[in-house]
């Protein structure tokens, strides 16, 4: 009698033809997290394209005053009440005036609180300067580049003027001028060190970049125009 197995027999063994399988099954991107990817980065190259467009204003940026063309009158922006940005924009701005570069300086800033007054301030440093109070015009709705640049278009009728501020804000204002239609040049008001807040301001022109852009595409409007204020009347 043959001996009786309880175990279950084993298949018999197969080899496996490596040539006859496929590729092993790699992990791959999936196509939705490829695409949010894209998505997430191409805002970031076409924000450093916007602000690489934006900042090839440097050759009409002018820091000799012997060098810079004259222009009938000077646009100065607010950077702050007492601050040393400020400061040097209106020396800048006076020194220009003094070497009959220009007629006329217009101070542009915010004037939102009934305490807070740039275009004051600046004026007042120019007088104590030795600048006439009648070659002083103040614009007191100039709470963005864009809204003074727009504003000394329209309100204040210069079409031909020199932009005073620091070298980091200088490229921006004037992409702005030149795309308003202005004939407008540089001058660099870096009369002192500015510490940290340097690194602070060359940040935060990336995305005031983005927004300059915005406005000339939108050909957005200032919060406040009003009626005309020309500043060389007489040639009307």
């Amino acid at each position: 009698m043959p001996w009786l197995s309880l175990s279950s027999p084993e298949p018999p063994s197969q080899s496996i033809d490596a040539s006859t399988v496929g590729p092993l099954n790699r992990k791959r991107p999936s196509t939705v997290l490829f695409l949010l990817s894209i998505a997430l980065f191409l805002p970031f190259i076409f924000c450093t394209f916007v602000y690489w467009q934006v900042n090839r204003e440097t050759g009409q940026i002018y820091s000799n005053i012997e060098s810079i063309p004259s222009r009938p009158a000077a646009l100065v922006f607010g950077a702050g009440v007492g601050s040393s940005e400020a400061r040097d924009r209106v020396l800048a701005a006076v020194a220009l005036y003094k070497s009959a570069k220009v007629k006329k300086l217009v101070m542009t800033g915010d004037n939102g609180e009934i305490y807070y007054n740039e275009p004051i301030a600046m004026k007042r440093q120019a007088l104590e300067l030795g600048v006439p109070s009648s070659d002083v015009i103040c614009d007191y709705a100039g709470f963005r580049t864009y809204d003074s640049l727009y504003r000394a278009r329209d309100i204040f009728e210069l079409n031909s003027l020199i932009l005073v501020s620091q070298r980091f804000h200088l490229p921006r204002a004037l992409y702005i001028a030149r795309n308003l239609g202005l004939n407008a040049i540089g001058f660099c008001a870096d009369r002192s060190s500015y510490g940290d807040m340097a690194r602070w301001y060359d940040l935060r022109e990336f995305g005031a970049a983005q927004a300059a852009w915005l406005d000339i595409l939108s050909k957005r409007k200032p919060r406040y125009l009003g009626a005309k204020e020309p500043v060389f009347p007489s040639q009307n």
